[in-house]
């Protein structure tokens, strides 16, 4: 389930984020086992990411801006 709209979607279509060590980082095979959540790949939905705090909430910590810089390549790549 996406955090941001909050709508259940196939994994493949989600970018999961971890926690590891106070650092959040991109858990591009989907197996690291640590909390986590799921962001919708779409662009449009991404736009409201930096907006909604959504990764805060999640995350229950303050997200560095380069993760959100991070998860935009991320995106694009896979586009």
């Amino acid at each position: 389930m996406c955090v941001i709209t909050r709508q259940m979607k196939p994994k493949s279509e989600l970018i999961r984020l971890v926690k590891v060590d106070g650092k959040i980082v991109i858990d591009k095979k989907q197996k690291i086992q640590q909390r986590g959540c799921y962001i919708s790949r779409d662009p449009e939905i991404l736009k409201n990411l930096k907006k909604s705090k959504a990764l805060n909430r999640a995350f229950k910590m303050k997200v560095n801006e380069s993760v959100y810089d991070e998860v935009m390549k991320e995106c694009q790549a896979k586009s």
